[in-house]
This record gives structure tokens, sequence and C-alpha cells, in this order.
């Protein structure tokens, strides 16, 4: 009765550190996949800072989609002195980070 009851508890230790083992790698994957998340939101962020400074001019002439490394660039005017800003994954077209700009007309514009 004793070998029985050794083995039922050697069994369930058994069991248990499968479960903690595959439960480490879980979390070491879930860790390295949001630091790869977290640089790449880090270089979208510095793109996203230097658009942010483009004169109204530039920001003109970039409207509409384009892509830029490995995002996907959009500049949108809904009005005539806002601008949307959206960076989207190229490869999943999730997105990144958005923003909007305010631009004043040039004091002679129409």
């Amino acid at each position: 009765m004793v070998l029985l009851e050794a083995i039922v508890a050697l069994t369930i230790l058994a069991i248990s550190a499968t479960t903690m083992v595959s439960l480490a790698a879980s979390s070491l994957g879930a860790v390295s996949r949001a630091a790869r998340l977290d640089g790449e939101t880090q270089r979208a962020s510095a793109l996203l800072d230097a658009v942010a400074l483009w004169p109204r001019a530039d920001l003109d002439r970039h409207l509409g989609d384009r892509p830029e490394g490995p995002w996907d660039l959009r500049v949108d005017r809904p009005t005539p002195t806002l601008y949307v800003i959206a960076l989207r994954d190229t490869a999943s077209g999730a997105l990144l980070l958005a923003t909007s700009l305010y631009r004043p007309q040039a004091p002679n514009a129409p």
C-alpha cells in the first residue's frame, strides 16, 4: 500500500513539474515577444516624431499611403488645418501609432 502511495505521489509531482516548466517556457516566450514589440513601437514612435516636425508643405506632399520601412504611413487631411497621421504594420495591417497635427493656413491662403 505504501508503494502505491509513493507511486501516486511521484506521478503528481511529475505532472506538477511538467506544468511548471511549460508555464515558465510560455512566460519566457511572452516576455521576449513583448520586448520585440516594444522595440518596434519605439522605432515607429521615432518615425512619427520626425513626421510631426514636417511643415504643412511636406505634409501636403505626403498625403495618402506610402511605405516607410516596415510600416505603411498614411497622411490624411480631414479639414484644411488638421492632419491625421497613422502608422500601420505592413505585414499584418495592424495600427501601431496614430496622431493628429494642427498646421495653420498661411495668412494669405484662400
